[in-house]
């Protein structure tokens, strides 16, 4: 999401709304191929007017991409930074009505408190047995198992 608004700050207004769907289009490929191709179709129609928004994107190429080489049951979870965000957001929000009033170990302690009462909010990853096969340095390809394909 925050790629997103990043790109579309550089655009404007009227061009929005299409750029959006077209960024959409490249985080929801169904394979790496099409997000590739998706992406170089918004680089080649975007570029000639607005080079910083492409440019914004194409710096971080590889890693928006990334999410692929993982199993497809955890890219929802690897396409957001939303849980982080909405985390943070609650300690921000709390350490700024009490800044100035405790020592730097009281907030520290407080935003540690915060974090912990915010986790048990927090979506589990689907099939987190996956997660020991990536440790493993299982290979995946389009969200599929490597070896799976081959079969």
């Amino acid at each position: 999401m925050h790629k997103t608004m990043n790109v579309l700050n550089y655009l404007p207004k009227s061009t929005q709304a299409k750029a959006k769907q077209a960024l959409h289009d490249i985080w929801q490929a169904e394979t790496k191929v099409s997000a590739e191709r998706a992406f170089d179709l918004f680089i080649k129609t975007y570029e000639p007017k607005y080079p910083k928004a492409t440019l914004c994107l194409q710096k971080d190429r590889t890693e928006l991409l990334a999410f692929y080489d993982f199993p497809a049951q955890h890219w929802q979870s690897i396409r957001t930074s939303n849980p982080i965000e909405s985390t943070f957001a609650t300690v921000r929000l709390r350490t700024k009505k009490v800044r100035g009033c405790f020592s730097a170990q009281t907030v520290i302690t407080m935003a540690f408190k915060l974090c912990q009462c915010a986790q048990k909010r927090w979506i589990r990853l689907h099939h987190p047995q996956r997660l020991a096969e990536v440790f493993r340095g299982v290979k995946f390809v389009n969200g599929v198992e490597e070896k799976r394909i081959a079969a």
